[in-house]
């Protein structure tokens, strides 16, 4: 990886046309098996059929449309036209009471103590400035209100991530993959107690963090976990960049084989992630 892909992800830099760039990998491969883990969180953070529901970092919808399908008035906000554009298209599809706006997590064009509750999944876990995005979303809600983060939690137990990343490493050995010195951004919430501490620092009250959901994702060919991936964050296409189309090939040509070993040839293959599902009340 070149020096300047390092600065990239060190300076936490994915503005959005990176986001553009991904939507419809995201739309088409990531959104749809987002709906289970959305339905457990909006359990956790009680939302009613009725209440308003700000969606922050929204991408296509993973949150917002199970929230819509619940009978809640939603309001999903992305600073990505692209990703809002997919949204919008969804919604519409399904006659759904929801509304799209293009808008930066770090600062809402909205007015305060606006919504019943306010949630992020796999949205607000990405963005640079993770506490400012935080006491944003805690300003828009109302008194009484609740607030729901959901991330990824121990990145060990990642396994899409790791088998990505030993594939990678199979084709260009000499590959470095993702700075050592600080976390990803998406685990920068990997530790319950470190996302604990941020929703208290930013207002809320009653903080409580679920362990006990993970992510499921299964998949029947290396191409459809490249997809995923690639298609989930820009991170993964900076790592990428300075991969040849021919070893991009084989990279998938070796996810086939660990896809293969792993379900025994028999149906798709099952990779988890565990989840910090956050939710907050503002008094």
């Amino acid at each position: 990886m070149t020096s300047a892909a390092h600065e990239t992800l060190n300076d936490h830099v994915a503005p959005p046309e990176a986001w553009d760039a991904i939507a419809a990998l995201y739309d088409e491969h990531v959104a749809p098996g987002e709906v289970d883990i959305a339905t457990a969180g909006l359990r956790l953070a009680g939302l009613q059929a009725g209440e308003t529901f700000l969606d922050v970092a929204a991408g296509t919808g993973g949150l917002s449309l199970p929230a819509a399908h619940l009978g809640a008035k939603v309001l999903a906000t992305d600073w990505s036209p692209r990703m809002i554009e997919h949204f919008t298209k969804r919604a519409a599809a399904e006659d759904l009471d929801a509304e799209g706006r293009v808008m930066d997590a770090h600062a809402l064009d909205l007015p305060g103590d606006s919504y019943d509750v306010v949630g992020s999944q796999f949205g607000v876990m990405l963005v640079p400035d993770q506490p400012k995005a935080l006491r944003e979303m805690v300003r828009v809600t109302k008194p009484g209100g609740r607030v729901l983060l959901i991330a990824y939690g121990n990145p060990e137990r990642f396994e899409a991530f790791h088998f990505f990343l030993g594939a990678i490493q199979a084709v260009v050995p000499d590959f470095e993959g993702p700075p050592e010195d600080e976390p990803m951004l998406e685990f920068q919430v990997a530790d319950p107690d470190e996302l604990r501490r941020r929703l208290t620092e930013s207002g809320l009250e009653n903080v409580a963090v679920d362990t006990s959901n993970e992510e499921r994702i299964e998949v029947r060919s290396g191409q459809q976990l490249w997809n995923w991936t690639v298609g989930s964050n820009p991170i993964p296409g900076q790592l990428l960049a300075d991969l040849t189309d021919e070893q991009r090939a084989d990279v998938v040509r070796v996810l086939d084989g660990m896809i293969r070993e792993r379900s025994g040839d028999n149906g798709p293959a099952a990779l988890t992630a565990p989840l910090n599902i956050g939710v907050g009340t503002k008094l």
